[in-house]
């Protein structure tokens, strides 16, 4: 074992160069996957400072996720609505040992309005019941408690932006125009949310939802352990969710929970995915890296070492280099893990001040993962050297090896045929399950290609060579010749960045295709003529107010929310969260077109629900019939259906009735309202009367505004991909990099042998050049080919149009980005390589 550690760190140390594209890959990679580990462990235990809950040693809040039966503990899924508590579990909790009060805390929209009729921009506005100013604890800075329901209390930060004082008037919107309210205190405020404190009794009719509360907070008796008081309690809750530290945060702030379980989804598919990607990097340049040592291996097996030797010797460098860089790379993966939530924070995807979690745990996985994989590279890329024959060693070393074995070329092909089949699935099914299937055929298409690379290299070369030949007599046989009778080495450079390529293609225009045939079938199916909105939701009244407008014709409410079903597949239930809209159902028609094939929209009141053709099918279900499945906050349904429709792209899968859907989210509010004018009505006039409401914040808006995909978890589901997919493509241009260098940097003694028989520095140069555009050529061919294909299916399955959506500027962008990649990384090795004498060079051992 000494021997070979002393023979592999002497191998190292005089082929640093060599070896420096292994250590990058392996540093780029183990970076990534240490990020993800951070993330994932912040996702287990990371948060926000409590703030309203900072005095509560345990908190109650409803269930998070929910866990259909059948289920595993992975299946669930987090609420997607605010959830709340019977407020009658504070009496049982406060029996508890220990617990010297159980304040039950009320948490609804309240803004306020100023002196020119605006709302107070800025922090979320929330009011509450003054019993719950304990819980922070909020101390009066001036004045007193609110003893009347015509009193409020404001926090400092809040009193100043509104101009007002102890004693001053201030008017405030609930789920209801401005009210006036006399400021009766101010107390010291909050950093995250506006906070407004009302009595107990107008707090209760303000967020009109009698018996129940956002959370209960628990003050603990004097040494009493937080720990042993929240298992007590436990005990007497049921199922509601019981938190100590800072898993309160996770209930006083619904997107801290939300945040947690993205964080955990994109560590898992992410990290995944990265981890994926980098053993094929470090394999691909680990593979490379043992081409150029042919000739040693060969001498080494011709005096007789063995295949486990040479096997060993290969594993024993690639373990000593992945060790180094996988230290460096588990340090540096710490601030790939910060930049990643601050990118993630400027896309709205996570709250800005989440904070990470940080321990060694994800480092120390990181860099055994990587060595992992490094290994795993080691074993594959040593297989051939390995293998050969001694006599046949010193001959195979000479001459690339042109044919592929039959099981790579049964693989590469099978991969092909799978991928390109999986690109027909947008013709059969819709929704983002077509645009997942679509983008993951392109990834298994680029993997059958990269497996009989040499094949489909070659056989593009071929028709290459002649042209090459015919334009640039010298340097275009050259270039044609050396890619011809070296197809391994054209191919192992062409690979990742075709891999590069089509992963940014794929990822940038698929989603940009779901946007686009929802943004169509959305315009297609709004008839209404104008969209009421306003910051942080609308009064329900505000419908009823622009139906008794002159000249308008219809006013229908919309409430987006979320549902969560569970269907049993095989031996296991998939348990999804899918978009719902509230509408209502007598007004529905007049504004909106859901293309109802069966039932009526009129009959969408009370417990009953309209589902997509799609889902009906999916859940044979048949009008009539009952429906279960869970509110966006956790709470069960069973709802008859009434109606079935066929634009579930967009409205989706779910619609309820409005006041059923308002029941089941936290503000209770209205996202907005569509308005249809009476036919001969004054356009001008119309828009005007609305805008005159008095609704403070109201904003009107030709329907064309209220298009769903602008906005929402779509917008930043596809800003996430874009960021995950900004980091992959980085990591695979460092391979592109890599590889170029190297397989042009092993090319000395032949530009030194070119220039010793009379060709010129220019000639070669020339020739690198035109193999260089011939490379990025061939990549960018294959790359853009690959994913169109899938790309124009997806288009015509859910648009009826092939060409991609989307910009074309981005798609002019990473082919630039590619070839100059390409370009830059094949000239500067070229450069170096030619940098020596030719007589020097020839006699460069290999």
């Amino acid at each position: 074992m000494v021997n070979v550690l002393t023979l592999a760190w002497q191998t190292i140390r005089g082929r640093l160069g060599g070896f420096a594209g292994a250590f990058i890959a392996i540093l780029c990679g183990t970076a990534l996957v240490a990020a993800c580990g951070v993330l994932m462990e912040s996702g287990l235990r990371a948060g926000v400072p409590t703030q309203r809950y900072a005095a509560a040693a345990v908190v109650v809040g409803g269930e998070r996720t929910v866990r259909p039966p059948g289920a595993d503990a992975l299946s669930a899924e987090p609420v997607g609505e605010q959830p709340s508590v019977p407020a009658e579990l504070a009496g049982r909790i406060a029996t508890v040992p220990g617990v010297r009060a159980a304040v039950a805390e009320l948490s609804f929209p309240a803004q306020v309005v100023t002196r020119d009729g605006q709302l107070l921009a800025g922090r979320e506005s929330l009011g509450h019941n003054w019993d719950a100013a304990v819980l922070a604890p909020f101390t009066l800075r001036g004045g007193a408690a609110p003893a009347t329901g015509g009193e409020v209390v404001l926090d400092a930060e809040l009193a100043r932006q509104a101009g007002v004082g102890i004693g001053g008037q201030v008017r405030i919107t609930t789920r209801s125009g401005p009210v006036p309210f006399t400021v009766s205190g101010v107390v010291d405020g909050t950093a995250r949310q506006a906070a407004l404190f009302f009595t107990p009794e107008r707090a209760a009719e303000l967020a009109g939802r009698p018996g129940r509360a956002h959370a209960i907070g628990v003050l603990a008796d004097p040494g009493a352990a937080p720990e042993t008081l929240a298992e007590r309690v436990r005990g007497v809750v049921g199922g509601a969710e019981v938190a100590t530290g800072v898993e309160r945060s996770s209930i006083e702030f619904l997107d801290v929970g939300q945040t947690r379980t993205l964080l955990l989804a994109i560590a898992g598919s992410f990290g995944g995915f990265a981890l994926l990607v980098a053993v094929f990097v470090v394999a691909s340049t680990l593979a490379l890296t043992v081409n150029q040592r042919r000739r040693e291996f060969a001498l080494l097996r011709a005096v007789a070492a063995t295949p486990r030797q040479i096997r060993k010797l290969i594993g024993t460098e690639t373990t000593l280099i992945a060790l180094v860089a996988g230290v460096l790379g588990s340090v540096l993966g710490l601030a790939v893990a910060g930049g990643l939530r601050d990118a993630f924070a400027a896309i709205g995807v996570v709250p800005a001040d989440f904070e990470l979690a940080f321990s060694p745990l994800p480092p120390a996985a990181a860099v055994l993962l990587g060595l992992g994989a490094a290994r795993l590279a080691a074993w594959a890329a040593a297989r051939r050297p390995s293998s050969i024959r001694p006599v046949e060693a010193l001959g195979e070393a000479a001459v690339e090896r042109r044919e592929l074995g039959r099981g790579r070329l049964l693989t590469g092909w099978g991969l092909m045929v799978a991928g390109l089949g999986g690109a027909l699935v947008p013709l059969f099914l819709r929704g983002d399950i077509a645009a997942a299937i679509s983008t993951m055929s392109t990834l298994v298409v680029v993997i059958g290609l990269a497996v009989v690379g040499p094949q489909v290299t070659g056989l593009v070369v071929r028709f290459l060579v002649p042209v090459l030949a015919r334009l640039w007599r010298i340097s275009g046989y050259l270039a044609g010749a050396n890619a011809h009778a070296n197809a391994r080495r054209v191919a192992a450079a062409v690979t990742p960045l075709m891999l590069a390529v089509a992963f940014a293609l794929a990822t940038f225009y698929g989603p940009t295709a779901m946007t686009a045939a929802t943004r169509q079938e959305t315009v297609r199916s709004t008839t209404a003529d104008y969209v009421l909105s306003a910051p942080g939701g609308l009064s329900p009244e505000v419908a009823a107010a622009a139906g008794r407008v002159p000249g308008v014709a219809a006013a229908t409410p919309v409430v987006r929310t979320s549902v969560i079903t569970a269907t049993p597949v095989g031996d296991s239930v998939d348990v999804q969260r899918t978009p719902a809209q509230g509408v209502a159902g007598d007004q529905a028609g007049a504004a909106l077109e859901l293309g109802v094939d069966a039932g009526r929209l009129t009959d969408l009141t009370g417990d009953t629900v309209a589902l997509s053709r799609a889902e009906a099918d999916w859940l044979d279900k048949k009008l009539g019939d009952d429906v279960e499945f869970w509110f966006g906050d956790g709470v069960p349904a069973k709802l008859r259906l009434v109606a079935t429709y066929t634009h579930d792209l967009a409205f989706g899968d779910f619609v309820l009735p409005v006041a059923l859907a308002r029941e089941h989210i936290g503000g209770r509010l209205d996202d907005s309202v569509l308005v249809r004018r009476q036919p001969g009505a004054d356009a001008g006039a119309v828009a005007s009367a609305l805008s005159a409401l008095p609704y403070p914040g109201l904003v009107v808006a030709p329907a064309a505004a209220a298009l769903a995909p602008e906005g929402g978890d779509r917008q930043a589901q596809f800003y996430l991909n874009l960021v995950a997919a900004g980091v992959i493509v980085g990591y695979l241009a460092i391979s592109v990099a890599n590889t170029l260098v190297l397989t042009t940097a092993q090319r000395g003694r032949e530009f030194a042998l070119l220039r010793l028989v009379g060709t010129s520095r220019r000639q070669v140069t020339r020739m690198m050049r035109l193999e260089a555009l011939a490379t990025v050529g061939i990549a960018v061919v294959l790359g853009t080919l690959v994913a169109l294909v899938p790309l124009a299916l997806l288009n015509f399955g859910l648009r009826g149009n092939p060409v991609p959506a989307g910009s074309p500027t981005v798609y002019w962008g990473i082919i630039a980005g590619a070839v100059v990649l390409g370009m830059v990384a094949i000239g500067v090795a070229t450069s170096v390589a030619l940098r020596a004498r030719p007589i020097d060079a020839i006699g460069v051992r290999e």
